[in-house]
């Protein structure tokens, strides 16, 4: 790869520049977190390890995206060759539509108990550093419980997401008493958290140690393990300690298609990066013109509807699709699907192709290596559940199954939900050339395809692809822009069938970071300007 784009030129409002590093790059969505990573670089630990530690960080440093009780996803280039980690966890034996049905939920319930699977997080942690890693995991975890004990100043954004918790929390305390143990835990004695402020997290601390410890054990097979069965038998929920034990992550074949020259790369499902790859196949069988024009915004929407129509419907854990990835991706689906789009927005439904959420992080190093990371709680921190007496905030990605039972994504006992945490790589003539990821649910693919037109189609920089204004389709023929998205083509877009709303903030729109490498392992990083995020240099 060469860097050919223009490193002076940033069409869009931005407060952020290119940056350039030689032996080590670190980006993430906030700064302590990525400055962890950097001081696992410069004490001789590779990108892998590097990975590990900005994600340990991020757990205590924006607890409002993530936790120990994520799931994780990566994408490590490293000797040649990209491997791929799925450390989504299933949903406990005990749950089913029955079971729910039986505790009286119609439909899939949001927060609570009941939508907490398996957490993968912790042992993507073990699995990266023992595999590809060169120092233990207790030293990586070191920066992460400095933080929690020490104590860290709380970020502007973060303090935002905080605050909308902590109102969501306090009305479900009122009817609930089990949410007090958020308050325990994420509250000053039960004084919401200000930007700036000095957060201490000590139980966190605790317990990242036992896990750094036991390399993992306590969490799934342990003390830790223990502590978890024991509150959800307490309270009447799901998970036990047998599907903590049971559980290892997925090491999985990442995806790929062809774009411009890049090869451009996501994990299979359960996660839905599938949706960028389907998007990317329709429209590289069309002219985009101009990056700023009517018809290449259009065009990218109605590929995206028609991509994510078939990801939401077909979309889940592989051993329960009903479709195949290879008949999502084929060439000649991506022909049919091509073949709906028109001058005017069209209402998309999924197709028949056998008829023919976060936080992201990457790194890399002076060696070749390269992570594309992402680890999540879902909808801020998750279910709300905090096991006494460990810090641990667990996911509520059972919130994303259906309980429609003749649906691919329907709960049942061990089954992974479809996913929306994507990390995503590049690759050209068989080099790593970059790793990407845009938080923020399912808004993800849709990041994802956009800032890849920009990068592949358009030549521009990282940073500018970051910065340039985003659209989002939210269903139908709805699509919400940023405030500061032009307006002449917004009122096209109108024109044509768009049903515009503008947001009045960005966060909905996600946040991203990219690092590249040149052919002379020059690294390029760029990081989002909607959040807190940082790029750390060696």
């Amino acid at each position: 790869m060469e860097f050919t784009f223009d490193a002076l030129r940033y069409s869009y409002p931005s407060r952020r520049n290119l940056v350039y590093a030689k032996k080590g790059m670190v980006a993430t969505s906030n700064p302590l977190a990525a400055q962890a990573g950097l001081a696992i670089l410069k004490q001789g630990g590779n990108a892998i390890d590097a990975a590990v530690a900005t994600a340990a960080a991020l757990t205590v440093t924006e607890p409002t995206s993530n936790g120990l009780g994520s799931d994780a996803f990566a994408l490590v280039f490293t000797e040649g060759k990209l491997y791929g980690l799925n450390a989504s966890g299933p949903a406990p034996m005990a749950a089913s539509v029955a079971a729910l049905k039986a505790k009286g939920y119609p439909t899939m319930p949001q927060v609570g108990l009941h939508t907490v699977n398996v957490p993968g997080a912790v042992s993507a942690w073990v699995t990266l550093a023992e595999r590809f890693g060169k120092k233990s995991l207790s030293a990586l975890l070191q920066p992460a419980i400095s933080y929690a004990e020490e104590g860290y100043a709380l970020q502007p954004t973060v303090s935002r997401e905080w605050q909308r918790e902590y109102e969501k929390f306090s009305k479900l305390r009122q009817t609930d008493a089990i949410y007090q143990h958020w308050f325990d835990v994420f509250t000053d004695g039960g004084r919401l958290y200000r930007a700036g402020d000095t957060v201490r997290l000590p139980l966190h601390a605790k317990t990242l140690r036992e896990i750094g410890e036991s390399r993992g054990e306590s969490f799934y097979r342990g003390e830790i393990a223990e502590r978890i069965d024991a509150f959800f038998r307490e309270n009447g929920g799901f998970l036990r300690k047998e599907d903590l034990a049971c559980y290892h992550p997925e090491w999985v074949q990442p995806l790929t298609v062809s774009y411009h020259g890049y090869d451009v790369w996501e994990l299979p499902p359960n996660g839905h990066g599938i949706t960028v790859l389907m998007a990317l196949q329709i429209l590289k069988g069309m002219e985009l013109g101009g990056c700023d024009t009517f018809e290449s915004t259009h065009r990218q929407i109605e590929a995206l509807k028609l991509a994510f129509s078939d990801a939401q419907t077909y979309v889940t854990d592989p051993r329960y699709m009903q479709v195949s990835v290879q008949e999502l991706l084929s060439e000649a689906y991506a022909e049919e699907r091509r073949s709906l789009i028109t001058d005017r927005a069209i209402l998309p439904v999924c197709g028949k192709p056998k008829a023919g959420g976060t936080v992201y992080l990457c790194t890399a190093d002076a060696y070749g290596n390269m992570v594309s990371m992402i680890q999540s709680n879902y909808m801020g921190f998750g279910s709300g559940m905090v096991i006494p007496g460990t810090g641990i905030a667990l996911h509520n990605r059972g919130s994303n199954f259906t309980m429609d039972e003749g649906h691919d994504n329907c709960i049942a006992p061990g089954k992974k939900p479809y996913h929306t945490i994507i990390p995503g790589f590049l690759t050209k003539d068989g080099k790593a050339a970059g790793a990407f990821g845009i938080m923020g649910g399912f808004m993800q693919p849709q990041a994802h395809l956009q800032v890849l037109v920009d990068l592949l189609e358009y030549g521009m920089n990282p940073q500018e692809a970051l910065d340039r204004p985003r659209w989002m389709w939210t269903g139908g023929r709805k699509v919400s822009l940023e405030q500061s998205f032009d307006q002449r083509l917004a009122n096209e877009l109108l024109r044509a069938g768009h049903e515009i709303e503008v947001q009045a903030e960005s966060i909905d729109f996600g946040r991203g970071e990219i690092i590249l490498r040149d052919d002379n392992g020059t690294l390029c990083g760029a990081c989002e300007p909607r959040t807190d995020s940082m790029v750390a240099v060696w």
